[in-house]
């Protein structure tokens, strides 16, 4: 079965190690076969991950689109230490995306990143208000 993607004018995709960049205009096409996909929105560069949570949703990207976890699992895991040290309130979601990673569901485990990203920005909401 192909999956459907459908493209705004100027939007990028990585499909494998390519991007793919739309023209001007709106874009529909039909991917066959196996590949790492990610959409433009859901894609950070070492640039926009600039929170702890993004440079770990960075390294779970790397692991997606490489296809291999092994690569990155010790910059993933110091991070991920670090992370913890500072919200330790933080484990079940991290322990979400560890198992992800560990049973090599890694798109599951880069959405589950989107959610540490959200964890974080309330953390960050908590501390400035009060």
């Amino acid at each position: 079965m192909a999956l459907k993607v459908e493209l705004k004018p100027n939007e990028r995709i990585i499909i494998g190690n390519v991007v793919l960049r739309n023209a001007d205009s709106r874009i529909r096409f039909f991917i066959e076969g196996h590949a790492p996909i990610l959409r433009e929105k859901d894609i950070l560069t070492a640039e926009t991950a600039d929170t702890p949570a993004k440079k770990i949703y960075l390294a779970v990207q790397l692991m997606y689109l490489d296809q291999d976890t092994s690569r990155y699992h010790d910059a993933y895991f110091q991070l991920v230490r670090d992370f913890l040290g500072a919200a330790p309130s933080a484990l079940p979601l991290v322990a979400e995306i560890n198992n992800l990673i560990l049973s090599s569901d890694i798109y599951k485990a880069l959405k589950a990143s989107k959610k540490l990203i959200d964890y974080e920005a309330e953390l960050l909401e908590h501390a400035l208000r009060g």
